[in-house]
C-alpha cells in the first residue's frame, strides 16, 4: 500500500489538485488501484454544482491519469524516476454515475502497451462497486521542464 506521504513524492501535483489519497493494490508494470476520498470541501464543489454538488468528469479523468502516472514511475528503473510522465490522449472516455460528496472513487488502471517511453492505461473509476467512469490513457516519460 502507497500513502499519500509517498504519493506526493512521486507525483508533481500538490493542492488543490492531487486527486490520489492512496494505492491499495501495484504489480509493476501490470496493474494498479487507488483511491480517491471525495469531500464537500473540495474546492471544485462551490461551483459545480451549487445546491447539488458534482464532481466535474475532467477531474475524475485526471485522478485515473494520476493513478496511471504512479504505476508508470513505479514501474521504471531507477535511474528513469528523474523524468516526469505526461498525458499525451485520452479515448472512449465515458460517464456512467455522478460522483458526490461522501463518495469513495476506487480506481483501477491496466497497462494495455509499454513500449520504450510509451504508456497505455485501461481504466475504471467504481463508486460502492458501481461503475462511474471509464477510459484509454496514452502517457510519454519525457524530461522534466
Amino acid at each position: 500500500m502507497i500513502q499519500i506521504n509517498e504519493i506526493m513524492e512521486i507525483l508533481p501535483h500538490g493542492y488543490p489538485f492531487l486527486l490520489v489519497d492512496r494505492i491499495v493494490e501495484l504489480e509493476m508494470g501490470k496493474r494498479i488501484v487507488g483511491i480517491k476520498n471525495v469531500t464537500i470541501n473540495e474546492p471544485f464543489f462551490q461551483g459545480h454544482f451549487p445546491g447539488q454538488p458534482i464532481m466535474p468528469g475532467v477531474l475524475i479523468v485526471e485522478a485515473m491519469a494520476q493513478t496511471a502516472g504512479i504505476l508508470a514511475f513505479k514501474s521504471m528503473p531507477e535511474e528513469s524516476r528523474k523524468r516526469a510522465v505526461y498525458f499525451m490522449a485520452i479515448d472512449k472516455v465515458r460517464f456512467r454515475r455522478p460522483v458526490t460528496p461522501g463518495d469513495q472513487i476506487r480506481i483501477e488502471m491496466v497497462v494495455s502497451k509499454h513500449r520504450k517511453s510509451v504508456w497505455g492505461f485501461t481504466g475504471k473509476a467504481y463508486v460502492e462497486g458501481q461503475l462511474a467512469a471509464e477510459a484509454e490513457l496514452l502517457a510519454m516519460l519525457g524530461d522534466k521542464g
